[in-house]
């Protein structure tokens, strides 16, 4: 019999594969999938439709109590909504993902989300992923996993992201938003993406999907009994 409650956090930088992990592995394990950083960039983005400054701490408090963000489930994974507008791609844009990297620094904005986050994560069987998850959100998960590539690697697989998606952006940029990105989310001082004392690292910048979740799965079986 599975472990009640079994929480799983994938923590890593962007472009590292976190969200394709953690859905394969709700997927496979039957698990709730709860997307941390949809979150943040659903702040970010209503930040940023009303015209307010990311770097404006005050401006973005102040619009907290006009938000109403649900996490309704589908299929196992986390679908995030805004005020009754169902979020989708909006939310993977460069300048939505820059918005959710100052946006996630805030204090209170962080206190905002945070018992959203645990109370799921109470309540299911889940997998969790972000940046602070296994440090800060889930710091008595019974896994932990740092997944990290080269910062080339995840700019490569960033770009064909969002090409696919159709958005006009050459290599040089989203390396150069990746590269500030690294830099802001692991000198922050609140929550910085750092790897749980406890965290096992798994470097897949030469794996697939497949082999990643192979490894993953490894590391996961050999921690808890699914």
């Amino acid at each position: 019999m599975r472990r009640k409650r079994l929480n799983i956090a994938i923590d890593g930088p962007s472009g590292s594969g976190k969200s394709t992990l953690a859905k394969l592995l709700a997927k496979k394990y039957n698990l709730i999938y709860i997307d941390t950083g949809a979150i943040y960039r659903t702040i970010g983005l209503y930040a940023m439709r009303a015209g307010v400054d990311r770097t404006d701490t005050e401006g973005v408090i102040s619009l907290l109590p006009h938000m109403k963000i649900e996490m309704t489930l589908e299929n196992g994974g986390g679908v995030v909504w805004l005020n009754g507008e169902r979020m989708g791609d909006e939310l993977r844009t460069p300048e939505c993902s820059l918005y959710a990297s100052d946006v996630s620094k805030i204090p209170a904005v962080r206190e905002y989300i945070l018992e959203l986050q645990r109370g799921i994560a109470r309540r299911n069987d889940c997998v969790m992923d972000g940046r602070d998850i296994g440090t800060v959100i889930l710091p008595k998960a019974q896994v932990k996993i740092f997944l990290f590539a080269s910062v080339e690697k995840r700019a490569e697989r960033r770009l064909i992201e969002l090409r696919e998606k159709g958005e006009d952006v050459t290599l040089e940029q989203v390396l150069e938003d990746m590269r500030w990105r690294d830099e802001n989310d692991k000198t922050r001082k609140i929550a910085p993406a750092i790897p749980a004392p406890d965290a096992v690292m798994l470097d897949n910048g030469g794996l697939g999907i497949e082999a990643t979740l192979d490894a993953a799965s490894e590391i996961i079986e050999s921690k808890v009994k699914i």
